[in-house]
């Protein structure tokens, strides 16, 4: 993972160094001129040194030397400009620190109840080129997120919920409102960080639904070991679609179109048929799913994690069956309330 960047993300702007930086400059200069001059006056470099920082500082002390009219007139400029001068400084400096760290301070402590009221939100853990492309996808489809990424910098102006932190940490996940999310995405850029992420996940929360993303396909199975719903190789993914466009471009590219153009009329979607459902022991015939609602079933998905692509249409529906479905958002939309109606009991 990347190192941690110094850079705070949260709310509010960086430290604006310019004020403080020039205010600083002009006591330097003050400085420089004060003992510039008390050495034209003829003290030593160490005397003209001491004599400016107490003059300046308003200490107070004795002059190392007497003074003659010019010395006195030298010192009462140097005390009006100088004082100012120090006084502007320490002002300025003191204005920037507390107005960073209080925009800071607030700023997390808004991210904090942010995530705090979220419910049945997604975290991404890792914000590099695979996370943001996931991110992108998420938002797209209105999913309420939680980055979590070592680097700052990377999550600064995102405009998410985000949490800065190791996530193979315990403390960063729960910051991350585990206990409250519906999965994690384990999308860290190395395979070693994203085992312990699904380990450290799937050890607080056993239901959690975890996807992990794999570099090396030596990996996959060890992240299923670890805990992980699925495993996911961009590598291997990439290789089979650029492939699919080659061998059945229509088909491939209809299947993204469907998938993931949000303009297109119809979209593919997953319904659970729940337990109590009307159409539950029902045929896929006897539901009369595809005239009550217009959306056609593609594939039932068994309670094992096989599917029934194309099923028959004398296929029973059972609790725990995933239907498959292609058709409007209406349509669609109509297939969800039609299974989740409860029978008589």
């Amino acid at each position: 993972m990347a190192a941690a960047s110094r850079a705070d993300p949260y709310d509010g702007p960086m430290f604006d160094w310019r004020r403080p930086r020039l205010a600083l400059v002009m006591l330097l200069g003050v400085f420089v001129v004060g003992t510039v001059g008390y050495i034209v006056l003829g003290f030593s470099v160490l005397d003209a040194v001491y004599q400016t920082v107490t003059t300046v500082a308003t200490v107070g002390f004795r002059e190392v030397q007497p003074l003659d009219d010019a010395g006195k007139v030298f010192t009462i400029v140097l005390i009006l400009v100088g004082v100012g001068t120090a006084l502007y400084t320490f002002s300025v400096v003191l204005e920037t620190l507390l107005e960073g760290h209080l925009s800071r301070l607030f700023g997390r402590r808004r991210m904090e109840r942010q995530i705090e009221a979220m419910r049945d939100h997604v975290i991404v853990c890792g914000w590099g080129r695979v996370g943001r492309a996931i991110g992108s996808e998420l938002t797209a489809a209105h999913a309420d997120l939680v980055v979590v990424d070592r680097d700052a910098a990377r999550v600064g102006d995102l405009g998410l919920p985000t949490v800065v932190g190791d996530a193979t940490e315990d403390r960063v996940l729960e910051q991350a409102g585990l206990w409250r999310a519906r999965a994690l995405i384990a999308a860290v850029d190395n395979d070693a960080a994203n085992l312990f992420v699904t380990l450290s996940a799937r050890a607080l929360r056993p239901d959690l639904f975890i996807v992990a993303r794999a570099r090396l396909e030596e990996t996959e199975e060890k992240l299923r070991r670890a805990g992980a719903d699925r495993v996911v190789n961009p590598q291997s993914i990439g290789g089979t679609r650029i492939a699919a466009f080659v061998l059945q471009p229509n088909v491939t590219e209809f299947l993204d179109v469907v998938m993931h153009d949000r303009n297109l009329e119809f979209r593919l979607e997953e319904v659970r048929v729940p337990s109590g459902s009307a159409i539950a022991g029902q045929t896929i015939r006897d539901s009369h799913l595809r005239d009550a609602t217009g959306a056609l079933v593609l594939a039932l998905r068994e309670k094992d994690g096989g599917f029934n692509t194309n099923p028959s249409p004398d296929t029973e529906i059972s609790p725990g069956h995933v239907l498959i479905a292609i058709g409007t958002p209406d349509e669609l939309a109509a297939l969800e309330r039609t299974v989740a109606q409860l029978g008589p009991s």
